[in-house]
């Protein structure tokens, strides 16, 4: 059996036509959901006043098959058809592999998987530091060890993925990407 398949999309949104878009694609993710093989999608909107016009589509299906399938289907050809008057230019489509998700670049190549690795656990070390040293005050001992565990465990997920990957990121993308 193979491996759950990850897909990065990428959408050029014509200005003026956001809303549009973000209605049409909210239906769409929800119809989507229901075919064969589909395992989640999630969106990813441009961040307000950075005058971006680029939306993401994270895509995740059981396999190789099932993608393939999905992109054959009419429901993706329908979503083709109604977005059409909405965008600019082709999608991108790439395929993400674990960490690429957070060292996604707009038109350069993933990071060496070596650099990703280090620059994540860079983030982490403190953060997993923090979140504890933080939380242990606030709650002290008033919790079961698995239930205080749970909540350091989502306050790093919530800080790598909203605060310091996304910085961390940004500060280090001139080492990051490749010399061409």
């Amino acid at each position: 059996m193979s491996p759950p398949i990850h897909l990065a999309i990428t959408r050029k949104v014509k200005p003026g036509r956001e809303g549009a878009f973000e209605r049409e694609l909210l239906v769409f993710g929800q119809r989507s959901l229901i075919e064969p093989g589909a395992r989640g999608v999630h969106f990813i909107y441009p961040t307000p006043g950075s005058g971006s016009q680029e939306y993401g589509i994270l895509r995740t299906f059981a396999n190789l098959e099932d993608r393939e399938a999905f992109y054959r289907s009419a429901l993706y050809r329908e979503w083709l058809a109604t977005v059409e008057s909405l965008v600019e230019g082709e999608p991108g489509y790439r395929e993400l592999h674990g960490l690429e998700a957070w060292f996604r670049g707009s038109q350069t190549p993933d990071p060496p998987r070596w650099k990703m690795a280090l620059l994540t656990w860079a983030a982490v070390w403190p953060v997993s530091m923090a979140v504890p040293a933080l939380l242990a005050p606030v709650l002290g001992s008033t919790l079961p060890n698995v239930i205080f565990a749970g909540l350091v465990a989502l306050g790093i997920v919530l800080a790598l993925t909203w605060a310091a990957m996304p910085a961390l990121v940004k500060l280090a993308r001139p080492w990051l990407e490749p010399k061409l």
